[in-house]
């Protein structure tokens, strides 16, 4: 028994290379992030395949709304990740422990509470989401099945983020790749075959979510997992539910922001743009999903980094902790730093994987030109904001999650297209970018240096 523990312990997170542990922790997250986001893709291809052009709209309509669903589940599942990994790193497994469990129970507090809610009102929010009479059929036939599934979608999200924090990288990877797949395989089936329209869509994603719920509920049950559902331990208890929910925050404030957001943006963009409003809008819709690919691999690596920063900081090992810090920066830098330098030489080539549209293809490509100019400090940015929630300080991260979409972004974009029309409107995206990683970078400048004399005074007595 001790053995088979012992070949599972995260306890390597405090003593193994960080270059080894990062490989091993952030490769296996980037390939799950890659992997959903090629979903997400191929999904909207077989919609507007089979179903046609509407359907399309109608899912569009859906994406803020599921914005907020995946929101209120990192809420506690980002929340409960970070805590876990603190209490290992101060060999604490048996309120690690007390984390799996109320993770477990608060996903389906959430699902039920958030999903009913939702059902409940869901025409009306979609009609604010932008849905009209041709669209809103299609959104709420595919947002009733999300929303039904919601306790099987939330517990699998909440426990696999546990799985990759507690040691097990490659499992968690392989449960999203799981509900990845078995969605691929179904949905032409669902879709083509069944005939059941967007819906089926919707089927299939369930149906993915539903095996790799199955693949991680079965790894906690194992006795053999280092960390595991316990019945006789806390549930609910004030202060850890207050830990979660604090550290938990960023994320799911991020998730708000994002759905707020793109509401100014698209009526930035429609006033802007005057006739040419919706294709402006499109070329936006182009811009979002190509920024959102570099994304995906960054928050592949921060995922990767959570468990190391959060396990060694608990364990006062300051020195590992700047180690994987400054790694992740660089990593974060130069993965934007690609997307920029592929943005900017080939545009069109990127627009024309979407649209044939000449017009949409050459408001892509000034946005393009302008937006991504500032595009390598992202990845060094997000890092920086995931660190802090990372080592349990949800404040500052939150208030560097803030600072792009809100107290940067929607000023600039009440001001710059005013003056420069459609140009303002990404040279607001681009400007908020580099204020909100300046904001970041004085940030960490000032509280590492605040960390080096807590850390460092204690060796000087040794």
């Amino acid at each position: 028994m001790g053995n088979s523990v012992s070949a599972n312990t995260p306890n390597i997170l405090g003593t193994e290379s960080i270059g080894k542990l990062l490989l091993k922790y952030s490769l296996p997250a980037i390939v799950a992030s890659l992997a959903t986001s090629l979903y997400n893709i191929v999904d909207s291809i077989f919609i507007g395949r089979g179903v046609g052009a509407m359907a399309i709209s109608g899912l569009a309509i859906t994406f803020p709304l599921m914005n907020l669903v995946v929101g209120f589940c990192t809420l506690i599942a980002v929340g409960g990740a970070t805590i876990s990994s603190i209490f290992l790193g101060q060999k604490n497994v048996k309120k690690a422990t007390d984390v799996v469990n109320n993770v477990m129970l608060l996903c389906l507090i959430h699902a039920i509470v958030f999903g009913g809610l939702t059902l409940l009102f869901l025409d009306p929010i979609l009609y604010f989401f932008g849905a009209t009479s041709e669209t809103i059929p299609f959104a709420r036939e595919f947002m009733k099945v999300i929303l039904y599934a919601t306790p099987i979608s939330y517990v699998f999200i909440g426990l696999n983020n546990l799985m990759r924090a507690t040691g097990y990288p490659a499992k968690a990877m392989i449960s999203a790749l799981l509900s990845v797949g078995v969605n691929i395989i179904l949905a032409p089936i669902f879709i083509f075959v069944l005939d059941w329209g967007i819906a089926g869509a919707a089927w299939a994603t369930v149906c993915g979510q539903f095996s790799a719920f199955v693949w991680v509920l079965a790894h906690f049950l194992s006795k053999k997992s280092y960390v595991h559902f316990e019945a006789r331990d806390k549930y609910l208890a004030g202060p850890l539910l207050k830990r979660i929910y604090s550290i938990g925050m960023s994320p799911f404030l991020m998730n708000c922001c994002a759905c707020l957001v793109v509401v100014f943006l698209n009526k930035a963009l429609l006033s802007s743009a005057g006739d040419m409003g919706n294709i402006a809008v499109g070329s936006y819709g182009i811009i979002n999903r190509t920024t959102m690919f570099f994304v995906m691999i960054v928050f592949g690596v921060t995922q990767g980094m959570q468990p190391i920063l959060g396990f060694n900081f608990g364990a006062s090992k300051w020195d590992r902790v700047k180690q994987t810090l400054y790694k992740g920066i660089w990593i974060g830098a130069i993965i934007t730093s690609f997307g920029c330098i592929i943005t900017e030489l080939f545009p069109d080539v990127i627009s024309a994987m979407f649209t044939t549209d000449e017009a949409m293809i050459d408001i892509a490509r000034k946005g393009f030109r302008v937006y991504f100019i500032c595009y390598p400090v992202v990845g060094a940015q997000i890092v920086i904001q995931n660190y802090f929630q990372s080592i349990g300080k949800p404040k500052i991260s939150i208030f560097l999650s803030l600072t792009r979409q809100l107290i940067f972004l929607l000023p600039l974009l009440w001001i710059l297209p005013e003056y420069f029309g459609v140009t303002g409107v990404w040279a607001s995206m681009a400007g908020s970018d580099m204020l909100a990683f300046i904001v970041a970078l004085l940030t960490l400048i000032i509280t590492t240096r605040r960390f080096n004399k807590k850390f460092i005074k204690p060796i000087s007595h040794a």
